[in-house]
């Protein structure tokens, strides 16, 4: 066991992020998509079916055979792992005594026939666990992971399987329209806020509409006369053209007025510029600003007066140049290298072309990677302002 420190980080894997269980070898006793739900594990004494004890998690029969059996998640939010949690709550005499991670990169949208054939990398090795426990694993892995695979030897239950760790977005995507700067699904994240007392900051910016008061962000009531903040940084340097501001399901408990303000250099008190003024803010209710600043910003803080509740902070604009080339050199540089071949031969590169590209890996810098490509004629040209804007 490890320091779990980076459960801090966004669970990759939730379901309420996106994440799906795309297979499993078995799943008789207990349901394989119980391992991705966002809430802890409950366990009811009495609760039995025609299969037995109702378990809230995933559950394989005992084998009779050689073997061990497996599940493949699919993260909602691709990224760099950081630690795995194998939670094993509920579960005390048919617990796997055994369990190991493996991670990999894939492109589109592969059936589970497509992963059983792909690269896969460990992410935690074969490893013991207990019984009725969250066990932690720190990873060191510096790969994007789309995907990952729980292995359970021989066989037993999981309650729960939290991937936590770094988004990072494929740029193809944010080139598509306006980008929320502030989506966890585009890499922006949560650096600090405070008061968490009812729930966690990273619900501001995470995808979808929140669907209670515990999917946002709440703060214990402030008898102090201060006001309550947080403070994200953005996927990447953009100039902010609309900010919503949700407080959806807080009715009794809404801030009553927010401001936003943006910078590219947080430490510096005088760098800081006003996104959206101190405004006043409605319960129950999906605010929608448009905002005209000229400044770029790769950092904002939310003040929220005094206290209270937000579903969502979303805040759309455009990237730089530089930061859509930031972005991009940094997402191919961390793709398996499978999938890096697939995402150089669908744009247009023959095999000896994405060879020497390849070769070429780690590039480094965005302006390496153009000039790589840049050798290779129009193609190249082209799959290169595919990659870096």
């Amino acid at each position: 066991m490890t320091d779990a420190s980076f459960t801090e980080l966004p669970d990759l894997a939730s379901r309420r992020f996106g994440g799906g269980v795309v297979f499993a070898n078995d799943e008789l006793f207990a349901e394989r998509e119980n391992l991705i739900k966002p809430e802890d594990a409950v366990f009811h004494p009495h609760a039995f079916g025609h299969k037995g004890q109702i378990y809230d998690g995933w559950e394989t029969r005992r084998r009779r055979e050689p073997g061990y059996d497996q599940a493949i998640v699919r993260l909602g939010l691709p990224g760099v792992v950081r630690g795995v949690v194998v939670d094993t709550s509920w579960f005390t005499g048919n617990y796997p005594p055994e369990v190991s991670v493996e991670g990999a990169s894939a492109e589109g949208y592969p059936s589970s026939a497509e992963l059983a054939e792909a690269e896969w990398v460990p992410l935690v090795p074969r490893s013991p666990v207990k019984g009725d426990t969250k066990n932690t694993f720190a990873v060191d892995v510096e790969q994007r992971i789309t995907h990952v695979r729980l292995c359970i030897y021989p066989d037993g239950g999981v309650a729960r399987l939290r991937v936590h760790g770094e988004p990072v977005a494929d740029p193809r995507l944010l080139d598509a329209g306006p980008v929320n700067l502030a989506a966890l699904e585009a890499g922006a994240s949560v650096l600090d806020c405070s008061n968490k007392f009812y729930s966690s900051p990273n619900n501001l910016i995470a995808p979808g509409q929140a669907r209670g008061m515990a999917e946002g962000w709440e703060t214990a009531r402030r008898r102090d006369g201060d006001n309550d903040w947080v403070s994200v940084r953005l996927a990447e340097t953009g100039r902010i053209t609309l900010a919503e501001l949700d407080t959806t399901h807080f009715v009794g408990n809404a801030p009553g007025w927010a401001s936003v303000r943006g910078t590219t250099n947080p430490e510096d008190p005088a760098a800081w510029f006003d996104i959206l003024p101190r405004t006043r803010l409605q319960p129950d209710t999906r605010h929608r600003f448009p905002v005209a600043v000229d400044e770029v910003a790769t950092h904002v803080r939310l003040d929220v007066y005094p206290d209270g509740g937000m579903a969502r902070l979303r805040l759309y604009g455009a990237l730089t140049r530089a930061a859509r080339e930031r972005l991009g050199i940094r997402w191919f540089e961390l793709l398996g290298a499978g999938q890096a071949r697939v995402v150089l031969t669908d744009a247009g590169l023959s095999e000896a072309e994405t060879d020497k590209i390849m070769a070429g890996r780690p590039h480094g810098r965005a302006e390496a990677l153009r000039d790589a490509l840049g050798t290779l004629g129009g193609t190249g040209e082209q799959v290169a302002e595919l990659l870096l804007g």
